[in-house]
């Protein structure tokens, strides 16, 4: 069933059944619905490595994204959390 708020719902479907978030499908459909899929797909890699980042910096920035139990985790799980979402 179509959603109102996923641009690209083919490309939502294909990602979700790849097994990533229902929030990172929907970014990537978005984006590839309003700049085109070989546009979004050059973006990236300006970004240090998440396994350079310090842990205080991971913890930051897996509160702004909403992950749940990071305060228990140690930097590689908070690395793979990261990437996994």
């Amino acid at each position: 069933m179509p959603r109102a708020q996923i641009k690209d719902e083919k490309t939502y479907q294909k990602l979700r059944e790849k097994g990533e978030s229902k929030e990172k499908a929907a970014r990537i459909a978005n984006a590839s619905a309003g700049q085109g899929k070989k546009k979004v797909g050059r973006k990236g890699g300006k970004s240090p490595s998440y396994d350079d980042w310090s842990k205080d910096d991971l913890m930051k920035r897996a509160r702004e994204i909403g992950i749940e139990g990071r305060s228990s985790m140690n930097k590689s799980d908070l690395v793979k959390a990261l990437r996994d979402h």
